[in-house]
């Protein structure tokens, strides 16, 4: 097990990323980009950040985002090489009382925003 801790330190340390500190509850604006074919284009996701998973370099993310009355949920690894950077758009105030938000699936419009 001591092994697998060193490795993953190094890992880790390779990956550095500058991201913003967040949190479950969070809004944050993911930039990652897409490859069409020959093209390479950044596309921009604001929504809310309802789970936070994992360690070190396994660790990700999920974001809700409700467009057009369609609601639809992505999950990123922290460490992706395709996530061009991280924008903490607004923090939450109270701090959420659990990890996972998974109560805004049910919930619509202005109630979906956490706390």
């Amino acid at each position: 097990m001591d092994k697998l801790m060193m490795v993953e330190q190094e890992l880790k340390e390779s990956l550095k990323k500058n991201y913003p500190q967040f949190s479950a509850g969070d809004i944050i604006k993911v930039h990652y980009k897409i490859r069409e074919k020959e093209k390479e284009r950044t596309q921009p996701l604001e929504g809310v950040v309802i789970k936070l998973q994992g360690a070190l370099h396994r660790k990700s993310f999920t974001i809700r985002r409700i467009a057009y009355g369609e609601a639809y949920e992505v999950t990123f690894p922290y460490y992706s090489p395709n996530i061009e950077k991280i924008e903490l758009e607004k923090k939450v105030a109270k701090t959420p009382r659990r990890k996972r938000l998974y109560y805004l699936r049910e919930r619509i419009g202005r109630q979906a925003m956490a706390a």
